[in-house]
């Protein structure tokens, strides 16, 4: 992985070139506890856009894989972290990109679109639709259970599993509280439409995190909705239909 300074916040990335020579930048970002390889390399999605002729950028967050840790819960905005993959474009020499985030990565997106649509081609929002208005998807509870001593119980199965999820991927369980806790921003549903980029979202039809694809996408002018049958929050990032339907996409955008 390469690294560039993020307004003081060292941020770890990849920059894969497209298979047969140059074309279209994408910028993947990944969900929370996730990184770039969890959310974008093992699911092949680093490798079908490269192949389909696109050149693929995917960073780790801050607090997040091998970027820099950060304690402090107002160092998570959502407004921060796309100040991250906006300087990371910047230090990358591109103009405009393709955004492509998930879940949390999603969030990020939206802020990007909404605050700096002049550097975003298109927006796919995956694994998150209405409750990047509503507010609603995580119970509580996540960042205490992260904090917790090893073996200790969390107060739901939720945020058992984002325990479980985050010692998998090796990550830094105080970093990870914080960003939870700094994170989760909404948007209303005027600044919804004011996205105005070709946009997908794209969410399974069994997540129950994410909210409804059709009521997001139907709150934006260009906007339409990808739903991926008997898929869940964890089980949508990978599925072939979501990547088809991306590269549908893709390439019948201006």
């Amino acid at each position: 992985m390469q690294t560039f300074d993020s307004d003081g916040v060292t941020i770890a990335y990849i920059d894969v070139p497209a298979v047969g020579g140059t074309g279209d930048p994408v910028l993947l970002i990944h969900g929370f506890a996730s990184n770039h390889a969890v959310n974008w390399v093992n699911t092949l999605w680093v490798r079908t856009l490269s192949q389909a002729g696109y050149r693929v950028i995917a960073l780790d967050n801050r607090g997040h894989g091998e970027s820099e840790k950060l304690y402090d819960p107002a160092a998570y905005s959502s407004e921060a972290m796309a100040g991250d993959a906006l300087r990371l474009l910047d230090h990358l020499g591109i103009a405009r990109a393709d955004i492509m985030g998930y879940s949390m990565g999603a969030r990020i997106t939206a802020f990007l679109a909404l605050d700096h649509a002049e550097c975003v081609r298109s927006a796919l929002f995956g694994g998150l639709g209405m409750h990047l208005v509503e507010g609603r998807g995580l119970p509580g509870g996540i960042a205490e259970a992260l904090e917790a001593p090893p073996g200790a119980p969390a107060s739901n199965p939720t945020a058992q599993a984002f325990r479980t999820f985050a010692e998998q991927t090796r990550s830094d369980l105080r970093a990870l509280a914080a960003c939870m806790r700094g994170s989760r921003q909404t948007l209303s549903r005027a600044e919804i439409a004011q996205i105005e980029v070709p946009a997908l979202v794209t969410v399974g039809t069994l997540d129950t995190v994410a909210g409804s694809a059709a009521g997001l996408a139907a709150l934006m002018p260009n906007a339409r909705a990808l739903e991926l049958p008997d898929r869940d929050h964890s089980t949508a990032v990978g599925a072939k239909a979501h990547r088809d339907g991306v590269l549908a996409f893709l390439a019948a955008r201006p």
